[in-house]
């Protein structure tokens, strides 16, 4: 069959792609994501609190049991970057039930996961690779760069920061920043989408990708805001992601309704 026998008849309607159509959003737009994300928590924070508090939980037990393993808690805890567009689901859940004017209790959303379980679950299974993978890389920079002796845990930030480690710092800073920018470019809206959807993981990272190269500039200044809120929360003893972890899930819902145009069927 040549090219030609293959295009749609004459008349015939042209044939749709699989992959929704991707909107383009200006570089306020993640600030807006911001405020609708804080404005689902403050909305209804109980539900939300539980889920950042189990977050919060993770983090510190992270810290208790690698006390002694600087890299691997260094790893772990910059791992929630990673992971987190999976382990936000629940928000996904909580903030979809308020946009339909749905009751936005917990129980419902705890098992959201499960009308897509396959395709959720797979992609959860790519992500925990990628920590897997960052994790060793991360041992390797602590590796080259601290040949005698590791920083200890505790007062782990006042020494790496010291002027003789900028070296490791910014080593460090490009090989979690590929990292964060992999899986930022794949999740942007690759969970919400498969939860609200139900589409195969392929169709959502193709879309996530495809919203993310449409909005470089934006997409970018939405991962600082990532950065700079989840970091402010770790800053907080850890306590402040009970708070930070929330926002930045629901506000993950509203950036995936911005950048990608509503299924026909629901137009």
């Amino acid at each position: 069959m040549t090219p030609a026998d293959s295009r749609p008849a004459q008349g015939e309607p042209p044939r749709a792609s699989p992959l929704p159509e991707v909107r383009r959003v200006g570089f306020a737009a993640p600030l807006r994501w911001l405020a609708a994300g804080f404005d689902d928590f403050r909305a209804h924070p109980m539900p939300s609190v539980f889920y950042g508090a189990c977050f919060a939980a993770m983090a510190w037990l992270i810290t208790i049991v690698f006390e002694h393993a600087t890299p691997y808690v260094s790893a772990l805890v910059s791992g929630f970057f990673l992971v987190g567009p999976f382990l936000a689901t629940g928000f996904y859940a909580l903030s979809r039930r308020r946009e339909r004017g749905e009751p936005v209790w917990l129980a419902p959303t705890l098992d959201a996961w499960r009308p897509n379980v396959g395709a959720i679950g797979v992609f959860a299974l790519i992500l925990a690779v990628v920590l897997l993978v960052w994790a060793r890389a991360s041992l390797v920079v602590f590796a080259l760069f601290y040949t005698s002796e590791m920083p200890s845990v505790q007062g782990f930030l006042a020494q790496v920061l010291q002027p003789s480690n900028i070296e490791f710092l910014l080593a460090y800073a490009c090989v979690g920043g590929f990292f964060a920018l992999l899986v930022l470019a794949i999740s942007a809206v690759a969970v919400p989408m498969m939860l609200d959807r139900g589409t195969d993981g392929v169709v959502a990272v193709l879309t996530s990708l495809r919203a993310f190269g449409t909005n470089l500039g934006p997409m970018l200044v939405w991962g600082a805001l990532i950065v700079l809120v989840i970091g402010a929360g770790f800053a907080l003893w850890l306590v402040g992601l009970v708070v930070a972890v929330p926002v930045i899930g629901h506000a993950t819902w509203h950036a995936y309704r911005a950048l990608v145009a509503p299924a026909a069927h629901s137009a």
